[in-house]
């Protein structure tokens, strides 16, 4: 932060002058700035030029009863704090060390007047009057005289400083604060005389946001104290949520003035929400606070017996002397948080050993030390009921509290307040215009705040220099959470959604709650916590798990089980009627076959193989050809077969009709006029074939409607008007053969073959009639199926009932096939 020259110069020409200056007569002064009670510092001494200091030496407050009938009390404080004791004495070991220096202010010494704020905004503001009126109150008893206060170094909470700062501004006396890291002091407008060697506490929300997403912590509890440094840190921290899976379950305040009843409503409210069923949890709990607010709270939470909850502290209290105890390891034990840089103080834990209440024997604060540190009272006392201590008690490490020197962190910010005025006093003393020290030749000084680094205790580091998502940089297998354990806690309103499904937010309640639902068909879903299913191309289909698009099912009547099956019973169909050929040849010369017509039953037979055979055109994928061909073959063959049954049912009806006098019709049913007539029904059914394949073949489609994770190939008919067309008439020739032979089949006669007709013609038509409602529900290779099925059973229909009979008689009933036995009637 660079401070312009003239801001500089009213800042520092300022701070020589009364603060309490003003323009009366000395009798105004005597009545109207009399003291009327004394704050004395806590630590003080004189010197060229004073610092103040205000620390939180105390971290709970007792107020006064405000009955209005008498004067009331000073708030007293409660709950001494060696760790803002040790802060305090860094300042005045800071001071020492450059009053010895004889290269930084080798003319001039410091003084410091340090108070104790007791962590309380009104207390703060009496300790900022304080401290600008004089090395002493009692000095002045009248507001009159100069003030050699140069800056003050404080506070520790941002509302302290809030209130020091206000006062402040008027006179442009600086203060250089250690612990205020609320982003609202970013204000240059409101806080002009305000600067921080702790970073803006928008580096620490963002970093505890991204914390919270690396380790999906999504449902979490909110804890701050009642103060701006809470409030502002928890405005920072839902802004960088936004737009982040994290939701909070609850938020809940830390009263300024502690309360025990109201802190044991809080830890009811985080404890009914980490013992939870485990898909709703929020085991994580957020808190901002400073280190007086979070002391009491703890104590009272740890007096419940509660553990379990993973603790996410602010810098504020993440390295509070609360944890210096080991009893307090199984309840915050695994508390993880982010604290400020650390450095190296020279000297400090000598110095922090040099205190004790035989050296400062009339310091209360040094007394209170020793009764925080050891249990027992340095000298005798009605106020607190102690032992007296021995005399004996020596500052060790294990007092972490007081003698943690080993990584300072709040007292190295001390420190390098304390440094950079003396140092900016330093070069302004030395300035010399048109010679420097300052760039231009200017004496013009940069106070700068710290970078945003800020050092994950022991675990890790967020670095807000680098690019944003890169900032945070976790070793997770050096951490040991809440419970002693490795694993990393679950703090979830809902278990993440699996790789396929999504969630589905539950209505009324935060985005973090949710249920998981399988992705419909067809959708999937690749990542966990997927907001919604993707859609698969047109060509795939999503895998049982929903998890990833696998090409679909290509799907037609191939050579496996079905269509091996009716390969075979194709080729035993077509075997069948060969043998039945051959038979019907080798005794083409016996009474049975001639009888019925040799030459048309060979027609017959020939059709029928022809039959058998074209049901293989059904199997396979379909291409151009196969589909022209499965439909127009089938349907000429099956019209060529019954257009023979026709001529030979003419024939058997016509030979009877015969053997009445004056009866010449045979002459019309020569073998001519039968070749003629099986050509001419065979012929329509070709051309209507012909007019079919020239106007609208059937080609090979892809059917992905009927079932939609499958890739039907089947044979489009093209026109389904020439398709019923071609059905329609072989079940038209069907039908007037089966009249026909209907007609005949009381004809006289041992062997009448218009009887077999009959049956043939109405096993062929029930089939046929059984596959039309078959086929059209029939999909695909369902629908290829069927129908090839329907020409092996029809063909089968005709070859039994036709020439079975005929090839029994042959083979096992010779005696029978004889011209007279096959035209008399057996007598019964």
């Amino acid at each position: 932060m660079t401070l312009t020259l003239f801001r500089l110069y009213h800042i520092l020409v300022l701070t020589l002058r009364s603060v309490c200056s003003v323009a009366f007569s000395d009798h105004d002064f005597d009545t109207r700035c009399a003291l009327r009670n004394h704050f004395e510092p806590a630590f003080k001494t004189q010197g060229d030029f004073v610092l103040g200091g205000i620390f939180p030496l105390h971290y709970n407050q007792e107020m006064p009863d405000l009955n209005s009938t008498y004067q009331p009390p000073p708030v007293k404080c409660n709950g001494f704090d060696p760790r803002a004791f040790r802060w305090a004495l860094t300042m005045r070991l800071a001071v020492e060390e450059i009053n010895r220096s004889k290269e930084l202010l080798p003319n001039h010494t410091l003084g410091y007047k340090i108070f104790d704020s007791c962590d309380y905004p009104l207390t703060g503001q009496r300790a900022v009057l304080a401290v600008v009126n004089g090395v002493t109150e009692k000095d002045h008893g009248i507001c009159r005289g100069a003030s050699p206060l140069l800056a003050i170094i404080g506070e520790s909470g941002s509302s302290q400083s809030i209130v020091v700062s206000r006062i402040l501004r008027p006179f442009r006396i600086p203060m250089i604060s250690y612990f205020s890291s609320c982003a609202c002091f970013a204000d240059r407008r409101k806080y002009p005389t305000f600067f921080r060697v702790i970073p803006n506490d928008d580096y620490q929300v963002k970093a505890i946001a991204q914390l919270l997403v690396h380790f999906n912590w999504t449902w979490i509890g909110l804890i701050r104290g009642d103060r701006e440094y809470g409030r502002f840190a928890v405005q920072g921290l839902l802004r960088e949520l936004q737009g982040t899976s994290v939701c909070v379950a609850y938020t809940e305040i830390i009263p300024l003035i502690y309360n025990q009843q109201r802190a044991l409503e809080i830890i009811q409210v985080a404890l009914s929400f980490t013992e939870r069923a485990f898909h709703s949890r929020a085991k994580v709990v957020v808190v901002f606070s400073a280190e007086g607010e979070m002391t009491p709270f703890l104590k009272d939470y740890m007096e419940q017996n509660i553990s379990g909850i993973q603790w996410i502290a602010s810098e504020a209290w993440v390295t509070a002397s609360v944890f210096s105890g080991s009893h307090y390891y199984p309840y915050l034990g695994g508390t993880i948080g982010f604290g400020i840089r650390k450095g190296y103080i020279p000297g400090l834990s000598d110095f922090l050993q040099t205190v004790t209440p035989y050296i400062y024997p009339s310091n209360p604060l040094v007394h209170e030390l020793w009764e925080a540190l050891y249990g027992c009272a340095s000298v005798p006392s009605s106020v607190v009921d102690l032992p007296i201590c021995s005399g004996e008690e020596t500052l060790m490490a294990k007092h972490a509290a007081y003698m943690n020197t080993s990584s300072p962190r709040v007292a190295y910010n001390v420190y390098k307040a304390v440094h950079a005025v003396a140092r900016s006093l330093h070069n302004l003393l030395l300035c010399q215009p048109g010679v420097g020290p300052f760039e231009n030749r200017k004496c013009i000084y940069n106070i700068l705040s710290t970078g945003g680094n800020i050092e994950f205790v022991l675990v890790g580091l967020f670095d807000g220099t680098k690019t944003t998502g890169q900032e945070l940089d976790i070793q997770e297998d050096r951490i040991i959470w809440a419970g002693h354990q490795s694993k990393v806690p679950v703090s979830v309103c809902s278990d993440s959604c699996a790789p396929g499904s999504r969630k589905a937010v539950r209505r009324g309640e935060p985005v973090c709650c949710f249920d998981c639902v399988p992705c419909d068909s067809g959708k999937i879903s690749n990542e966990t916590d997927s907001v919604d299913c993707a859609e698969c191309p047109e060509d795939f289909w999503s895998n049982p798990d929903q998890t990833a698009c696998i090409p679909k099912v290509v799907e037609f009547l191939a050579y496996d089980t079905v269509g091996i099956v009716l390969t075979v019973i194709s080729a035993v169909g077509a075997c069948l009627t060969i043998v039945v050929l051959v038979v019907i040849f080798h005794h083409r010369y016996t009474p049975i076959v001639r009888m019925n017509n040799s030459e048309l039953s060979f027609f017959i037979l020939f059709a029928l193989v022809l039959c058998f055979l074209c049901s293989l055109v059904f199997i396979g994928e379909p291409t151009n050809w196969s589909c022209m061909l499965r439909h127009t073959a089938f349907s000429i063959t099956f019209s060529l077969c019954i257009s023979c049954i026709l001529g030979k049912t003419l024939v058997v009806l016509a030979a009877f009709t015969a053997t009445r006098p004056g009866n010449n019709v045979m002459k019309w049913l020569g073998p001519n006029q039968q070749r003629a007539i099986i050509f001419t029904s065979t012929l329509v059914q070709v051309v209507i074939c012909v007019a079919w394949l020239i106007d609208a073949p059937p080609y090979p489609s892809r059917n992905m409607k009927y079932e939609r994770s499958k890739i039907i190939l089947e044979c489009s008919n093209g026109s389904s008007l020439a398709f019923w067309c071609v059905l329609g008439y072989i079940g038209l020739q069907a039908c007037l053969c089966f009249l026909l032979a209907f007609l005949a089949r009381e004809l006289p006669g041992n062997f009448n073959e218009a009887k077999f007709i009959t049956f043939s013609m109405l096993i062929f038509c029930a089939v046929w009639l059984a596959f039309i409602p078959v086929y059209i529900s029939s999909p695909g290779s369902y629908a290829d199926a069927v129908e090839s099925f329907a020409i092996l059973a029809s063909s089968f229909g005709l070859l039994l009932c036709l020439f079975v009979p005929k090839c029994y008689i042959i083979l096992l009933k010779p005696e029978k096939n004889t011209k007279q036995h096959l035209i008399s009637r057996d007598k019964k």
